[in-house]
């Protein structure tokens, strides 16, 4: 038997714990449609991206990151901080992906202590063999699913989201290494 939030705001909130702002039934219902959406989603367009190329959706996002930037090269801090991945997270894959010849990586030339990743010949083609198959899954299950202002409200929705996690310089940069919560710049 599962607690209501009524309940569980009774058994749960203790006279010295703050006040528990609870979401009302339209909220909880929206909420839980946010997170089983993009739950559902992120995993179709991994699968299907999978399938269709043998890459990973965090390669494949490095990868886009890299294609971008001048000299397809970026420093690692960079890619962890536009990707929202833990530092470790991103070196396990950039090792698999440079064992696959997809990238490189190098010491930055400009500071001794941070290393570039640069997107190889091979890891370019990969790419962009990847690519139509990968827009073809985010039109098939969230673009063309959505009106035109449904899709402009929920990237304008999740931008104002993404900016208030993102923080100012010297506060909260990444994911923790088991991608459960922000970590401290050093």
């Amino acid at each position: 038997m599962s607690a209501t939030s009524a309940e569980v705001n009774q058994a749960e909130v203790t006279q010295d714990a703050p006040q528990v702002r609870w979401l009302d039934d339209e909220q909880q219902q929206h909420w839980r449609a946010f997170r089983d959406g993009t739950a559902r989603l992120m995993a179709v367009l991994a699968h299907e991206l999978e399938q269709a190329s043998g890459l990973s959706l965090h390669e494949y996002e490095v990868m886009v990151r890299l294609s971008e930037a001048p000299g397809r090269t970026l420093r690692m801090s960079e890619i962890a901080e536009g990707l929202a991945h833990s530092r470790s997270r991103l070196t396990h894959t950039v090792r698999r992906m440079e064992d696959a010849g997809l990238v490189s990586r190098q010491p930055c030339a400009e500071d001794a202590r941070g290393v570039n990743c640069t997107l190889t010949e091979t890891g370019w083609q990969a790419l962009v063999a990847a690519a139509p198959a990968h827009v073809h899954s985010v039109r098939e299950h969230l673009v063309d699913r959505l009106t035109a202002e449904q899709f402009r409200a929920l990237g304008t929705a999740m931008d104002v989201v993404r900016a208030a996690l993102v923080a100012p310089e010297g506060a909260c940069t990444a994911l923790d290494d088991d991608g459960s919560g922000p970590t401290h710049a050093p």
